[in-house]
This record gives C-alpha cells, sequence and structure tokens, in this order.
C-alpha cells in the first residue's frame, strides 16, 4: 500500500483511534475551540490539509495537524452544508 500521508477513504474503516495537534498559527485558540475544532474536523477528514495514518496492531490511528486553513476550509463546509 502507497504512503499514509494523504487522505484515504478505503483506511476510514480501519480507524480506531484519533489524535489532533495544533499548527503554530492555531496557538490564539482556546481550549474549548480547540475541542470544538478536533471534534468537527475528525468526523469531517477529508477537509484536513495535513493527515497521516499511523498503523497499529488492531488498525490505524488517524493523526490530523489543524492550521488556520483547515479552519477557514471547515468553517465554508459546515455553512455551506447547513
Amino acid at each position: 500500500m502507497a504512503g499514509y500521508d494523504a487522505f484515504d477513504p478505503r483506511l476510514e474503516s480501519l480507524v480506531v483511534e484519533t489524535t489532533t495537534f495544533w499548527a503554530a498559527e492555531t496557538q490564539g485558540l482556546s481550549e474549548e475551540e480547540k475541542e470544538s475544532v478536533a471534534r468537527a474536523i475528525q468526523r469531517q477528514p477529508q477537509l484536513a490539509s495535513q493527515i497521516k495514518y499511523e498503523r497499529t496492531h488492531t488498525g490505524f490511528i488517524r493523526e490530523i495537524t489543524v492550521s488556520a486553513v483547515d479552519i477557514q476550509r471547515l468553517y465554508d463546509y459546515q455553512t455551506t452544508a447547513g
């Protein structure tokens, strides 16, 4: 299988754990904002610009590093999906 550093719908059914990291430009977010954004981006991982899958014994861990661009993309998605 190819690298695990891009969104892959085939791997999504094998994700058993998720982790969210934060790019430097997101340091001004409050903990509540981070929790909200983390939940939302993990529900829509195809919107993340930096995603990585780590293999485990039972499946994969999805790691997303959230940037300001991802937050804007998530906001745009939520406002158009309504």
